[in-house]
């Protein structure tokens, strides 16, 4: 109860994985806003080093993503051309209350792969809602462990806190699945050291309590909205980055 889920063997940069989640949770698909507005510069490769992205005629230019993540959950268009927000309409359910188990966030669009620089990893969110408690089931097709799971279990716990507070909920538990986990050749001696390490007690996370919306999400709530209370960690490790 209230232990924030956080590597504790060595140091986490936890607003950065703040910072992304609150960027797709605004739709954002430009990676110089990823860096200067949510305080995380983890697109800027993507959008600018990618040569296949690079050479793709749906790219708008420098540090746009294209139709990746946030861009599917807040403005998903159909084959009619008809543009829809599958996060408002999670939240407006889930504010009134209702749970038609369909409350999911999918940023997984196979007609669009091609218009954004990468395919989702952490692909779906579900959320389900029993006796005015919040869960969350959300899905990863691939992570590369040392790298990808210090963020991304961030994510999966803010995610549902986040959507608890602002639709009126307590906080149950929540879910990551993961499927096709790897941890390179290059990085197994890195982890071995790691696990060496004795763990510290987990942090707590508040959040401001002045969030109450998901307009107030659109609008104001940045990374320093989120703190971290009694994080301990051993020092940090440089785990190298495959492509």
């Amino acid at each position: 109860e209230g232990k924030f889920p956080m590597i504790t063997t060595r140091k986490t940069f936890y607003k950065a994985a703040i910072g992304e989640l609150l960027g797709y949770l605004n739709g954002c698909s430009n990676a110089l806003e990823f860096k200067e507005r949510f305080k995380t510069p983890t697109w800027l490769a993507n959008a600018n080093e990618n040569e296949s992205w690079l050479k793709n005629p749906f790219r708008k230019g420098d540090n746009d993503m294209g139709r990746v993540y946030g861009v599917q959950g807040r403005d998903w268009t159909n084959s009619r051309g008809q543009k829809l927000d599958q996060l408002r309409k999670i939240y407006n359910n889930l504010k009134n209350g209702i749970d038609d188990r369909g409350e999911i966030l999918t940023f997984w669009n196979p007609g669009e792969f091609d218009q954004g620089c990468l395919r989702p990893c952490m692909y779906e969110h579900q959320f389900s809602l029993l006796d005015g408690t919040l869960y969350l089931n959300s899905t990863q097709r691939s992570i590369d462990v040392p790298l990808g799971l210090v963020f991304n279990q961030i994510q999966v716990y803010v995610l549902l806190a986040l959507m608890a507070q602002i639709t009126g909920h307590k906080a149950g538990k929540a879910y990551h699945k993961l499927v096709n986990a790897h941890i390179y050749e290059n990085q197994i001696d890195l982890m071995h050291e790691q696990l060496k390490r004795e763990p510290f007690e987990l942090p707590r996370l508040i959040i401001n309590p002045d969030i109450k919306t998901l307009e107030d999400i659109e609008t104001w709530v940045t990374v320093d909205d989120f703190i971290v209370e009694g994080y301990s960690h051993h020092e940090p490790i440089q785990y190298p980055f495959s492509v």
